[in-house]
């Protein structure tokens, strides 16, 4: 624009002063006017390009403002999310630790529980076992009384189902006691026990018993004084014409038939007892003599016609008849192997296993 000015502006040749009012001149402005507008309108069109260039770095500034604001707001938000992560994630560090050491003190508690009832259970085991042991005990301390019992029982009076019996109930008291060592012993007691069983013990009992009877019933048993009285109770019609007018009576306490039949009485009870106490001896000849003898005092002295007479006589012969029972066995093998088992488990069991023992006994 200021070259143009210069061009319009710059001086005019002398030689051309005359020329000024020259026809040609209009159209020389109309070239300047033209750079002018031309000059204008591209300065508007730099203003504009300018303005616009000035606008849109402004806008694009504050759009730069703008999302760096946004920008720092996340960072800012992320900053303030961070930090609480950070803050949750110690909370979480010091409850994890917290929780390791409630679980180590769990862990803790649990291995001394553990001790504990392992403790526990050794208590009420060895508990258990002194009540064995001393169940154990009490029921060995039966058992060998009871066989004892037996032995004695059957030397001392023949009773043989009393010794049976002993037998029974010690094979129960040894069927308590929880050791199978003594299992042997069992079988032994069983091998005796057939034993009685085979020597017949219920025929003794059942010939004692009829022995008894017999001895019981003979105060019972009618004497010949008896039969003569009958017979004298049915007079004759002479008897009858004499005792009108003549009466004898007799002392029948003194007569001598009365004291004969008391004592025959008398000595069948002996002789039956001499017969019991064979029977319990094994000794069949004096089992046999002591019923003989008993026979022939009942059949002299008593009324052999009357049916108690009869039937005591058939009895003692009956029982006289029967054979004694086989000889009784020889006990004790079940007792010996009893003591010799409790022997050596005592001596199996270490000292170590009775100090409590010892310390309370003392």
């Amino acid at each position: 624009m200021d070259d143009a000015d210069s061009e319009v502006t710059a001086p005019v040749p002398a030689t051309l002063g005359t020329a000024r009012d020259a026809p040609p001149a209009p159209p020389a402005r109309r070239g300047g006017m033209l750079a002018l507008i031309v000059a204008l309108a591209a300065l508007l069109l730099a203003g504009f390009a300018a303005w616009r260039i000035v606008a849109l770095e402004r806008g694009q500034g504050d759009a730069e403002s703008a999302m760096r604001s946004e920008l720092d707001a996340r960072i800012a938000d992320l900053s303030r999310n961070a930090d609480q992560r950070k803050r949750d994630l110690d909370t979480l560090r010091s409850r994890l630790a917290d929780t390791d050491s409630v679980n180590k003190s769990v862990r803790e508690e649990l291995l001394a529980l553990g001790e504990r009832s392992r403790h526990l259970e050794d208590a009420v085991a060895n508990l258990a076992e002194q009540r064995l042991t001393g169940r154990d005990a009490l029921a060995l301390n039966e058992a060998e009384f009871l066989l004892q019992l037996a032995q004695e029982r059957l030397e001392l009076f023949h009773d043989a189902q009393a010794a049976l019996a002993a037998y029974k109930l010690a094979d129960s008291a040894l069927a308590a006691a929880e050791d199978p060592v003594f299992a042997g012993v069992r079988q032994t007691i069983s091998a005796e026990m057939h034993a009685l069983e085979a020597a017949r013990p219920l025929e003794t009992n059942a010939t004692l018993a009829a022995l008894e009877r017999i001895r019981g019933n003979l105060a019972a048993l009618p004497d010949k004084s008896a039969r003569t009285a009958a017979t004298n109770a049915t007079p004759s019609r002479f008897d009858a014409l004499l005792q009108q007018f003549v009466r004898v009576s007799h002392d029948d306490s003194a007569a001598p038939e009365r004291r004969d039949a008391g004592l025959a009485r008398t000595l069948a009870a002996i002789d039956l007892r001499a017969a019991e106490a064979a029977l319990l001896a094994r000794d069949p000849d004096a089992y046999a003599g002591a019923l003989a003898r008993s026979r022939a005092a009942i059949a002299a002295s008593l009324d052999p016609d009357a049916q108690p007479v009869k039937d005591t006589l058939a009895e003692i012969d009956r029982l006289a008849a029967a054979p004694l029972a086989p000889a009784m066995p020889e006990l004790g093998s079940a007792l010996r192997e009893l003591r010799n088992l409790r022997a050596t488990r005592a001596l199996a069991q270490p000292r170590s296993a009775h100090p409590a023992a010892d310390g309370a006994g003392t």
